[in-house]
């Protein structure tokens, strides 16, 4: 294949065009309708939203400070004069902002399909067309057979919108798909006159509620809609691979420092996962019932109808696979052998539906600490006598044999500790969910902070003595590698277990296969973006290679968050630049927050990124991308100065002071978008290791300056540069897709950096000397990734992405400034304080909505 057939990305000249007259144009037009929407008594305000974003656009620019900016648009726009008043305005701005951003969203979703056929990427299609013979089609055909792309679901707090809303949104889209412009009209007064928000913190069991309406209204339809194209694709009746694509959940299995998520919950969430399945199934049955109503057929089907009826409103009744199954197979036979295969196609759609979801419908993980096992296992350990009080008193070796061979059989209510007491009900609870759900439903364990061998061999030792003392253990043991010091010891530590002849074992028994999550969040939290991202690529390739030692098969488990700062941004174009050291056998990736209804939250959407990924996979895994010793050995300098740069900024004695008292993240836990707390632990003193991955990139994207996705780089740019090394720089960039996909999404981050809105900052007695730090290495890194990618604007290869950027962040621009008006004016101590605080909290929601990817 020639080098220009191998470009994964065939940019079009016209999808500018496109753009223009598909979403720029029609949200213009669409928006105009805003300026009607009721809002009480302030009439005239849609008609003040734009002079508003003008007003504060001109005087940002002009170094005016946002309560400059406001005050004088009060003074010489409106008739507004007291604080009250003014007070009720900004909330009025949040509202329309907020509405303003889901519009967009619906008309830049109904252009998907004009775009992405302009942009031309390349899809399965068009790589099996641009294969030279048919042995190439073939090993297409021996590689997808093999592979799966594991959409894991999360409950991390950016996703809010309560389910009346998501309706209404999903309503709208299609309004505008069709260029209904009354209906429109009528559905944005809807929109305009429904909160937003959820009333009340949601629980757990809320949030899965909020993920499973995406599995019921899209992904139900979406997986085998995608499953039938790559069937056709390939033209080979025999491709039987359902599960290429497939669901992983974690709301309700995800208790790390949630206390909110208890076994109580895991089991709930479980059933709603397969009492959901079965409502879709029973949809679909009732469907064919209509259809087939021929002699022989009818039985099979009305059987099954009552069984999938039962099982939709009694938990209890939880039909097998092959209770679902055969009974389809049976009626597929007879209308092809009796009935001219009348509806076989919708027959055999319904198949394919029950062989990707089963009885589970996504797999539900279950994730903890490390330190709530070690806990556990300790006061296991001291109800059984073994030790008096720590594990401290037992050697590596005493413990591991206890560990490997100690046969206990463990009873919650024998302990006091309620975590304690959780963990163990939790696990033991997991053969149930795999009785009423099938295996699938529930097989992974994944440990958060996996830093030595025991975090495995504490969850092996739990599994056996809370639910499989004999026999194989059916899970999946997960380690999750996030902060550098674990990724610098995963493979010592991966390679102590795979010489274990009993944990060698359980690997063998679950197809000799080990999953290990890499953790982008944290990792880019502890280490800088540089450092993080090379420090997962090389833990990769370490890992991949000791795994084929042992002739085990490697899978690795990305903890991917929507900005580039959590491992976000382009996600095709970070697989397809995996080295050829990696295991590619699977892809596996979390998704998150806005996240998922922004790049999922469609049908065209998910089959869209879905085919990314398999194509990004297919083309790693046919043109085998290695990076040379030198390359190597410039990026990890480059990585290493980064990590000292941003190493240097987190032990600034203003670095956490700043982040609790001029941005936004002491708010994010006082809003109700989810369950879990912003911070690990109830310590008075913050520190960052207690401090989530969300809140701390969401607060640097509420002040727009991003510092997670980019800090060092300018810094380590410049040194090389100073080296006289410009031009190796400039190779690097354009020789090896991996360091080209690093700094591409940085772009990203930057191109979201808007540091005239915290210009007044500058000024600040306490904090005026730490926030030019930050502006100098924005500045820096900006001025150099351009220089080294020749490009003249970030973001220049992508011309949809960016333009959809500028949009977002000007429709956004109000509230931001309304937002670092109200953290004035709470700094000041106004005595209308309470007021500001929740100005602050409605204000975030609609810059995380507008961002799409900020958290």
């Amino acid at each position: 294949m020639q080098d220009e057939k191998r470009r994964i990305r065939k940019e079009s000249p016209d999808v500018v065009k496109v753009f223009e007259k598909t979403v720029k144009k029609k949200f213009n037009l669409y928006n105009s309708l805003f300026l009607n929407l009721p809002y009480g008594q302030m009439e005239s305000i849609g008609t003040l939203i734009p002079i508003l974003q003008q007003e504060c656009k001109k005087g940002l620019d002009a170094g005016k400070n946002p309560q400059q900016i406001l005050d004088a648009f009060f003074e010489n726009q409106t008739g507004i004069r007291t604080e009250k008043e003014k007070i009720d305005f900004m909330f009025r701005v949040i509202q329309y902002v907020e509405r303003q951003v889901v519009l967009f969203d619906s008309v830049e979703d109904a252009a998907l399909p004009h775009i992405r056929e302009m942009e031309q990427e390349l899809s399965i299609r068009d790589f099996v067309r641009q294969l030279d013979h048919q042995n190439s089609l073939a090993s297409v055909i021996d590689k997808l057979s093999d592979f799966s792309a594991r959409i894991v679901f999360t409950a991390h707090p950016t996703q809010f919108y309560p389910i009346s809303v998501l309706d209404i949104i999903r309503k709208l889209r299609a309004l505008v798909m069709e260029d209904k412009i009354e209906q429109i009209d009528i559905t944005l007064q809807q929109l305009g006159l429904t909160s937003l928000l959820n009333p009340d913190k949601p629980t757990p069991l809320d949030e899965a509620r909020n993920i499973i309406y995406f599995l019921r209204n899209v992904y139900y339809e979406a997986v085998p809609e995608f499953y039938n194209d790559i069937k056709k694709t390939l033209n080979y009746p025999a491709f039987d691979n359902p599960g290429i694509i497939k669901m992983g959940f974690w709301p309700g299995g995800d208790r790390d420092g949630n206390p909110f998520v208890t076994a109580e919950t895991t089991l709930a969430v479980a059933d709603e996962l397969r009492i959901s399945l079965m409502k879709s199934y029973y949809a679909d049955v009732k469907n064919l019932e209509f259809k087939l109503t021929f002699n022989g057929v009818e039985k099979h089907l009305m059987r099954l109808k009552d069984k999938i009826y039962k099982a939709m409103y009694d938990a209890s009744v939880c039909p097998s696979f092959e209770e679902i199954f055969k009974p389809l197979k049976s009626v597929r036979k007879i209308v092809s052998e009796n009935y001219n295969s009348l509806y076989i196609d919708e027959i055999d759609l319904l198949i394919d539906k029950v062989k990707i979801f089963k009885t589970h419908f996504a797999t539900l993980d279950i994730r903890q600490n490390h330190n709530v096992h070690f806990n556990t296992v300790q006061e296991i350990l001291r109800h059984e006598k073994i030790i008096d009080k720590s594990l401290d008193e037992l050697t590596g070796e005493e413990l591991t044999a206890i560990l490997l061979h100690g046969d206990f059989w463990v009873n919650a209510d024998n302990f006091d500790d309620p975590l304690t007491r959780d963990t163990i009900l939790n696990i033991g609870q997991i053969k149930r969910i795999q009785d009423k759900n099938g295996e699938e439903g529930c097989n992974r364990y994944i440990i958060s902070h996996s830093e030595d061998k025991f975090a495995v061999l504490f969850v092996f030792a739990l599994l056996r003595w809370c639910g499989w003392q004999n026999g194989k253990i059916p899970m999946d043991i997960v380690p999750l590698f996030e902060s550098v010091r674990g990724m610098e010891n995963s493979t010592a530590i991966m390679e102590e277990l795979y010489r274990l002849p009993e944990y060698r074992d359980h690997v063998d028994q679950r197809g000799n296969r080990q999953t290990m999550m890499l953790g982008f969040s944290d990792g880019t939290k502890d280490g800088g973006y540089l450092m993080a991202n090379w420090s997962i690529f090389t833990t990769k390739e370490n890992l991949s290679e000791l795994s084929d030692r042992y002739r085990i098969r490697a899978i690795f488990f990305d903890g991917r968050g929507g900005p580039p700062a959590r491992g976000g941004g382009k996600t095709h174009r970070f697989y397809a630049a995996q080295s050829e050291k990696i295991a590619s056998h699977e892809i596996q990736l979390t998704i998150q927050g806005q996240t998922i209804s922004s790049k999922y939250g469609t049908k065209e959407h998910f089959i869209y990124n879905c085919e990314q990924l398999v194509t990004a996979n297919l083309y790693n895994r046919f043109f085998k991308i290695g990076i040379d010793e030198d390359s190597r050995k410039l990026i990890d300098r480059l990585a290493q100065i980064s990590y000292d740069k941003y190493t240097e900024l987190k032990n600034h004695e203003k670095f956490i002071p700043y982040l609790e008292n001029r941005s936004t993240l002491r708010f994010y836990g006082a809003t109700n978008i989810g369950s879990r707390p912003a911070k690990r632990g109830n310590f008075k003193k913050l520190k960052l290791s207690d401090l989530r991955a969300i809140p701390y990139v969401g607060s640097w994207s509420q002040l727009k300056q991003n510092v997670p996705g980019y800090f060092g780089i300018g810094t380590a740019l410049e040194v090389f540069i100073n080296e006289g090394k410009e031009e190796e720089l400039k190779n690097l960039f354009n020789r090896v897709p991996f360091f080209k996909a690093l700094l591409l999404n940085s772009m990203m981050s930057l191109s979201k950096c808007y540091f005239e809105l915290t210009s007044y900052l500058s000024e600040d007695d306490e904090y005026g000397t730490f926030w030019k730090i930050l502006f100098n290495e924005y500045h820096l890194s900006k001025e150099l990734l351009l220089r080294i990618s020749g490009y003249s604007i970030l973001m220049e290869e992508e011309p949809v992405s960016r333009n959809s950027v500028r949009i977002r962040e000007k429709i956004v621009l109000p509230l931001l400034v309304v937002q670092q008006y109200a953290l004035q004016k709470i700094e000041q101590h106004s005595e209308f304080r309470e007021i500001y605080e929740k100005i602050v909290i409605r204000s975030l929601y609609g810059n995380i909505n507008a961002s799409r990817n900020s958290a």
